[in-house]
């Protein structure tokens, strides 16, 4: 798949799922901008894939969290390029599980700010420039925004709101040509997940367990997850409104799920 001098704009760029983002759609030939709040991580992976091509890359340091900073990010890959072909809201975080009886209500509401807000945001300044080339939007949501998560009440209600968000939008923007979808990755490798590892009393076990949750038996990589976003911007023209699950398998079959013994 080739996604030739189209400009597209990835939210969280410089690690994790938005970095295997980046990466393919520069490889696909694209023009690529990306965000984080790391100047120094975004300088660098900025220089790294600009020497791969054959697209290109531009860092912008933002904090979705700020929606003027939102707006100045889309300002200025206009003003850089002239358009925008595709938008990739993955910015976000998980916070760590805990029950509802330990997250506040500021906690709650600054995640929404992170998490959905900034989408919202995204969107509503990005979606001008989008009408004009007819292109698309892709929101990073989550398997657990379907599936429920332990420990993450938060979270799963922010992203639940990212599908739904998603769904709306493309009912909207079909009459301007704009095509909405989302992916809902399961467990894919990225340094949150290796953070995780290294804090558990048994790295190794935590590691061989989130491997063996997908029924292919291993968690999915940031690349797979860029490849998908790419095949949503440049061949699936006839899909729009649509949960991309890219889980593995992870949300098939039973399991124990009781914690009686």
């Amino acid at each position: 798949m080739t996604y030739k001098d189209k400009v597209v704009l990835v939210t969280g760029g410089s690690k994790g799922i938005g970095e295997g983002c980046v990466r393919v759609f520069v490889e696909a030939g694209s023009k690529v901008v990306f965000c984080s709040r790391g100047q120094q991580a975004g300088k660098a992976m900025e220089a790294e894939v600009n020497k791969k091509g054959p697209g290109q890359s531009h860092f912008i340091a933002c904090d979705v969290s700020q929606v003027d900073q939102i707006k100045s990010m889309i300002d200025a890959t206009i003003a850089k390029y002239g358009r925008l072909d595709c938008l990739i809201n993955n910015a976000g975080w998980h916070p760590p599980h805990k029950t509802i009886d330990d997250f506040s209500i500021e906690d709650f509401r600054s995640l929404l700010d992170l998490n959905l807000v900034s989408i919202f945001a995204a969107c509503k300044f990005a979606l001008p420039h989008l009408r004009k080339t007819q292109g698309n939007i892709i929101n990073m949501s989550s398997l657990v925004a379907i599936m429920g998560q332990p420990g993450a009440a938060t979270y799963v209600a922010t992203k639940g709101g990212i599908t739904s968000l998603t769904k709306a939008l493309a009912i909207d923007e079909a009459a301007h040509g704009v095509r909405v979808n989302s992916v809902s990755p399961g467990n894919v490798y990225t340094p949150l997940w290796q953070e995780a590892i290294d804090a558990a009393p048994d790295p190794a076990k935590c590691r061989a367990d989130g491997d063996a949750a997908q029924l292919v038996g291993r968690m999915g990589t940031i690349e797979e997850t860029g490849k998908l976003c790419l095949f949503i911007a440049a061949d699936a023209t006839f899909t729009t409104g649509v949960d991309h699950i890219l889980s593995g398998g992870a949300e098939l079959s039973y399991g124990r799920k009781s914690r009686v013994s």
